[in-house]
């Protein structure tokens, strides 16, 4: 993509919901925070405003994309909802809940943001900021992770300007997001399941079903992803990730999770804790940005030490082992 515009940068206020839901009627792409990540807006009813978004991301068009709108009577205007959904929509929206549910027989949103799925992810956003834009907007708004596609998902404003300078039309400022990591995601189908954990904890959704989540099924969809984040290599830094580490080698960057005693940790070339004292929600709200700053060192490897995977630990892990993992 020719990387030829001026992006403009406003403060969170009036002025920039304004600016926002002005680009967005125009087909314009704006990015914005939202308290998982910054999300990178584009109406998503019209098509070739999804498409901008894909080239401007470098996205692959069979990725779906999560469309946010304002509140659940919108959303039930876009997808069908059994009592299922009803009940975890009750239950955790506005938040970072994604429900993947039917289309609706008149759902305006462009094929394109469903990559020719039957299905369509959805999210009602709890940030004032996006909530604003979104009631601005009055419709409904495609908003994957504000970076390349593929990259180290984006928690502030520079974060989305160092990516993505040039390729949008605005970046509204709404300064560090709270939670840090993208979206849980559960599908509704016949037994409801964890697409991709994120930031509700799977026992939070399983309190309020009073059954497990099942696992999605690898041979579903043909093998394309069932919703945005399930690609086996995403979420990368440019650096190789080493998961697990119990010591480090020289030359390497370590990214800590409690007390940092490993072998060798004198000659890291940078170390920063997720939490020095353990919290899985404050090693989630820092888990992107301290990845981007290690990324930024110089150093060729980031180690990374064991997180515990209860809890927002699954949705650490899996953010974690998708960084890690070849990216083809």
């Amino acid at each position: 993509m020719t990387v030829d515009l001026t992006t403009q940068i406003r403060p969170a206020g009036e002025a920039a919901t304004a600016a926002a839901a002005r680009t967005l009627r125009n087909g314009g792409l704006v990015a914005f925070p939202t308290e998982t990540v910054y999300g990178l807006g584009a109406n998503a009813t019209n098509a070739e405003a999804v498409a901008r978004l894909y080239r401007a991301k470098g996205r692959p068009a069979f990725n779906p994309l999560i469309v946010h709108v304002g509140d659940l009577a919108a959303a039930k205007r876009i997808a069908r909802f059994d009592a299922t959904a009803l009940a975890l929509a009750a239950a955790f929206w506005p938040g970072p809940l994604t429900l993947v549910l039917p289309k609706g027989a008149r759902c305006p949103v462009a094929e394109l943001a469903t990559a020719g799925l039957d299905t369509i992810a959805l999210r009602v956003p709890a940030h004032p900021v996006a909530r604003d834009i979104l009631r601005a907007f009055g419709s409904a708004v495609v908003a994957p992770s504000a970076n390349l596609s593929g990259h180290v998902s984006p928690t502030t404003a520079a974060h989305v300007q160092s990516d993505l300078a040039g390729r949008i039309d605005l970046i509204v400022d709404g300064g560090t997001v709270e939670v840090g990591v993208e979206s849980t995601i559960v599908g509704c189908f016949e037994s409801p399941t964890l697409l991709r954990p994120g930031g509700i904890p799977r026992s939070d959704i399983e309190r309020v079903l009073g059954s497990p989540l099942a696992r999605p099924d690898p041979d579903a969809a043909d093998g394309r992803p069932l919703a945005s984040g399930m690609l086996a290599s995403h979420y990368a830094p440019r650096a190789t990730m080493r998961l697990d580490a119990l010591s480090l080698t020289r030359g390497e960057a370590l990214l800590a999770f409690g007390p940092a005693d490993l072998a060798g940790i004198d000659t890291a070339v940078a170390v920063m804790n997720l939490s020095e004292r353990g919290d899985l929600k404050e090693a989630a709200a820092n888990l992107f940005g301290y990845l981007r700053a290690l990324d930024a060192s110089g150093a060729r490897t980031i180690a990374v030490m064991p997180v515990p995977d209860d809890g927002l630990g699954e949705a650490i892990n899996d953010r974690l082992r998708r960084a890690a993992a070849p990216q083809g």
